[in-house]
């Protein structure tokens, strides 16, 4: 139920130089460098709003907004608006105006959200919630319009960033993967990222660089390159038989009785999509154009075709050694904050690899 700030002192050791006890457990937290403002939603639906004083050493309450019923998901301050946007575990998005406290609108989530993202440009906030649904709402002075809403996550939408510049979201799941969508194209391209073992916990992008950041609960931190023209995987094809030999799959009664052949197990080429059996896929290789940095099943006419050069890598691979649940990354210097469920902040130097 504690706020530390943690200063580092002439040693090089950070060491906290305020510990404030909260009415409740914090949840998630927004600083604002600016205007030193920091605001810490709490299990119990409140977000509290500090000022940190310009030597760090005191945290003056400024206001408290009884913003959700439950547990506070994800909180952002706007400056430019002067707006405290928040999700709970209530399934509602709510903003508040940060000058008089006020309550402005609501929105009702089809589930937890645990992802949220604001353009100021458009006013278009984006809700990633436990559903896999990534919402867009059009947010006015005192009211909201559902833009869209659109699904390709088969777990929960765990993280979100947002790239203003070229206008894309990355969204990230418990289901390992993450999702480029293009929204400032209108294209409704969605590019699939595969490079992790487990739920992605964290997304950060280096807007000079065009790299995502992305950090798991495998404890890895891979280092994506988005400036490499990306291919969308194809739909999966649905076929009674193999696609490449005309086997029939175990389904197909009528062409394994005509045939007098056994049923074989469908699979799916991730390069070309289209349905063969496991004896016409026996290859597997990495597609990293296509987001696959792991080896994956294909075909054995699309491995023939895959080259060396669209072999190689478009990510870098990194062990945190602990499972990360938080990430702060920080572009102006190229320092990335991870801190793990082993209660341990770690600080990296990222400027090697993201440059």
């Amino acid at each position: 139920r504690t706020v530390r700030v943690w200063l580092k002192r002439d040693s090089g050791q950070y060491w906290p130089s305020i510990y404030h006890a909260m009415p409740s457990p914090c949840s998630c937290m927004s600083f604002n460098p600016e205007t030193r403002r920091l605001s810490i939603g709490l299990d119990n639906g409140t977000i509290s709003e500090f000022i940190l004083s310009e030597d760090y050493n005191k945290m003056t309450l400024v206001k408290s907004y009884q913003a959700h019923q439950s547990r506070v998901m994800m909180v952002l301050f706007v400056l430019e608006m002067e707006w405290v946007l928040s999700t709970g575990q209530d399934k509602h998005f709510t903003w508040h105006c940060s000058e008089s406290g006020q309550r402005l609108g609501g929105y009702r989530t089809s589930a937890g959200a645990c992802g949220l993202q604001f353009d100021v440009e458009t006013r278009h906030v984006f809700v990633g919630d436990h559903s896999g649904q990534v919402t867009i709402l059009k947010l006015e002075q005192e009211s909201c319009s559902l833009v869209t809403t659109f699904k390709g996550h088969t777990g929960g939408v765990t993280a979100l960033c947002w790239d203003p510049i070229q206008r894309v979201l990355f969204s990230g799941s418990s289901d390992h993967s993450i999702i480029m969508w293009d929204i400032g194209g209108r294209k409704g391209t969605a590019i699939e990222l595969q490079g992790h073992n487990d739920k992605v916990q964290s997304l950060s992008y280096a807007h000079h660089t065009r790299q995502l950041i992305s950090c798991g609960a495998d404890g890895g931190i891979v280092v994506w390159n988005m400036d490499v023209e990306r291919q969308e995987t194809p739909e999966w094809l649905d076929s009674d038989s193999c696609q490449k030999c005309d086997q029939p799959f175990f389904w197909n009664f009528k062409q394994m009785w005509d045939s007098k052949k056994i049923g074989l197990r469908q699979h799916h080429c991730r390069k070309c999509g289209k349905a063969v059996c496991g004896k016409c896929s026996s290859k597997r290789s990495s597609i990293p154009l296509m987001g696959f940095e792991f080896e994956v099943r294909v075909c054995d006419t699309c491995h023939e075709s895959i080259t060396d050069e669209e072999r190689a890598p478009t990510a870098t691979f990194h062990d945190s050694k602990h499972n990360i649940v938080h990430v702060h990354f920080d572009a102006t210097r190229g320092w990335l904050l991870t801190s793990g469920t082993d209660k341990v902040i770690k600080l990296w130097d990222m400027t090697p690899v993201v440059s």
